[in-house]
């Protein structure tokens, strides 16, 4: 008799992570626009690590004491007392190389450290631009994967739901499936084709239209790119850097 195989779960939003036990899981934190993009847009360009906190006035504390670059934001706009917010383009190698980044964002970093409290054994953060890389991960893996939303608020949104479709579409001969949420994630995944801007367009993504309203159309058509900063973050200790590094 064979190895039991791996079980894949999605949760679409943090607000029902407490339903599954992730204590044998690889952990993939899904923030799509943008904390989980500029995160690997940060590695990928030479980034020390990018350290994820919880709130604004920690995120100011442990710049000062760490020397590192404050960023984030809170409802898509830099937060207040930060220096830089949550695009990737503020983060190219010739700003950001061997320095630390210190992250909070709206929804991400939060769901981040719920699945620390929650015992996740492994976590790693995917977006597009690194869906090769996590793809990869997972397949040579032996955890089961869990692909955790950060959504927006705990309300799902199409985005993060469309990547963990994307991360499924790729691995799921090489696990085990019982999951709804998994199921409908693939399915937009495969509605949305190629043309994932033009899909979220289309179909009014609550989170397109926030993002739109600030003139960062640039950044959406990146975050939904695939393999244009292909690194893998890797939590270890307090902070992501890229795998193997």
């Amino acid at each position: 008799m064979g190895a039991q195989q791996r079980k894949l779960f999605t949760s679409l939003s943090p607000a029902l992570l407490n339903l599954y036990d992730i204590s044998n899981s690889v952990v993939v934190i899904i923030d799509v626009l943008r904390a989980t993009s500029t995160i690997a847009t940060a590695l990928y360009n030479g980034a020390e690590a990018v350290m994820p906190v919880a709130t604004v006035p920690r995120c100011i504390e442990l710049g000062a004491e760490l020397n590192g670059i404050t960023a984030g934001e809170r409802d898509g706009r830099v937060a207040e007392g930060l220096s830089y917010g949550n695009s990737p383009f503020e983060y190219p190698r010739e700003f950001i190389e061997n320095k630390l980044l210190v992250l909070t964002t709206t929804n991400g970093t939060k769901l981040l450290h719920m699945a620390l409290d929650s015992g996740a054994p492994e976590i790693i953060t995917g977006s597009f631009p690194n869906l090769s890389a996590i793809c990869d991960h997972l397949l040579a893996s032996d955890k089961d994967v869990f692909l955790g939303c950060s959504a927006w608020k705990d309300r799902v949104n199409m985005e993060d739901t469309m990547f963990a479709g994307a991360v499924i579409n790729r691995i799921k001969s090489h696990v085990e499936i019982h999951c709804d949420a998994s199921k409908m994630a693939e399915s937009l995944f495969l509605e949305a084709g190629e043309d994932r801007f033009g899909f979220m367009e289309r179909r009014g993504a609550t989170h397109y239209h926030r993002l739109m309203n600030y003139g960062l159309e640039k950044d959406i058509r990146y975050c939904l790119t695939a393999d244009v900063a292909n690194v893998l973050p890797i939590f270890r200790g307090d902070r992501l850097v890229v795998n193997g590094a």
